[in-house]
């Protein structure tokens, strides 16, 4: 079996001072009969060994097509402009084959199904040894052994039996760890992980978020968390982005941007997280849609439905501005937001009933069954509903 070409000796000195890996104006475009699809729109960020860099936003914000524009695998139309650099190597414009050398060995994936990433007619252990296989010259045998290892540092039971099993074989959460296993198995210096715990239960997400912090720890390797998940990313990451609309609006370290928001966009979505110490409270939910890709508002992408749209928000887009230490925003009126109290209350709205304490009161009054009146957002029994 042939094996991946070997990269340049100086590729890999451990004497370079650029960035492990090094994203700058990446843009992605996909031409169709209705117009062209600007997917992604001016992304940067730089990973250093050991970095944790977690990207939300809402589905269709481009946090995907990024991760597959660094992986190279997006399809032949797609139109990938700006840099990728990987330990100063631009990625950017190779071929497929010219990527397999990075791919696994270098950057690895894991995927958010994993029943599409697995194939159902070969064994998890077969599976396993072929991508360890595909970059080093190693017998079967030794392959295999390298399988079972990468199964039991995932924290599957029995990993010599279970290799030897095919995928539909597998809960949902283990099938997971394998995906995790097959993106490991190589030692990569920077892992993609696209929302790895979507469709498991919580105490599997726990369990699989738990397994990549351990593994990233000890390897030392950087990670990207795609994720829709903002609990996901305030347990695991060190810095954030935030994307609407293709494009970065808000980026920092996680507790900055977290706890002091400087982007309207970033509150809604923390707004919109449900919160056990909130019960009873309102949630603050963004109305309207995401925009269009193929036809972006004018100015501001999230204007439409910003609760501090000014006139300049609609006539022209702003740039990236620093907002604190290391800390920045797409905004026109990030220094007002910044004076808001409570700035969740911006999105609040008149028709979600709200009570301060509804467990307490149905534990005062476990006899009457209860019920909350939107229009007041008042807690009525219903004998006094009667």
């Amino acid at each position: 079996m042939s094996t991946a070409s070997e990269l340049p000796e100086d590729f890999l000195s451990s004497g370079t001072t650029a960035p492990l890996l090094s994203v700058k104006d990446l843009s992605v475009t996909f031409p169709t009969d209705d117009g062209d699809v600007r997917a992604v729109r001016n992304v940067s960020f730089d990973l250093n060994p050991g970095d944790v860099l977690g990207i939300v936003g809402e589905s269709g914000s481009g946090k995907s097509v990024s991760s597959m524009a660094i992986m190279g695998l997006l399809p032949k139309n797609a139109i990938v402009e700006g840099s990728i650099r990987y330990r100063g190597e631009e990625l950017n414009g190779r071929t497929y084959k010219q990527m397999q050398p990075f791919r696994s060995k270098h950057i690895s994936m894991i995927f958010q199904d994993p029943m599409t990433s697995l194939n159902p007619v070969y064994t998890v252990g077969w599976q396993l040894a072929e991508t360890y296989r595909a970059h080093h010259d190693v017998s079967k045998k030794a392959a295999w052994a390298k399988a079972v290892e990468a199964l039991e540092l995932v924290g599957i039971p029995q990993p010599d039996r279970r290799a030897a099993q095919y995928p539909h074989e597998f809960s949902g959460g283990m099938r997971q760890r394998v995906v995790i296993a097959m993106a490991i198995i190589n030692d990569p210096s920077v892992i993609i992980a696209d929302e790895p715990t979507t469709a498991l239960d919580v105490t599997v997400q726990a369990q699989i978020l738990d397994t990549m912090l351990r593994l990233q720890a000890e390897t030392d390797a950087a990670i990207v968390m795609i994720t829709h998940d903002l609990g996901v990313v305030a347990g695991m990451v060190n810095r954030v982005q935030v994307m609407y609309g293709g494009t970065v609006v808000e980026s920092g370290p996680v507790d900055d941007v977290f706890e002091q928001p400087r982007m309207p966009y970033t509150v809604g979505l923390l707004g919109s997280v449900p919160n056990p110490a909130s019960l009873g409270k309102r949630l603050t939910p963004i109305k309207g849609a995401p925009p269009s890709l193929v036809n972006l508002p004018s100015g501001c992408s999230f204007s439409p439905r910003c609760p501090l749209v000014a006139e300049v928000c609609h006539e022209w887009e702003p740039e990236l501005e620093e907002a604190g230490p290391n800390h920045t925003t797409r905004c026109h009126r990030w220094e007002h937001l910044a004076t808001v109290d409570q700035p969740q209350r911006l999105f609040l709205h008149d028709e979600i009933g709200t009570v301060e304490n509804p467990a307490v009161f149905a534990a005062a009054r476990p006899d009457e069954s209860l019920e909350v009146t939107a229009a007041h957002g008042s807690l009525v029994t219903d004998e006094e509903a009667k």
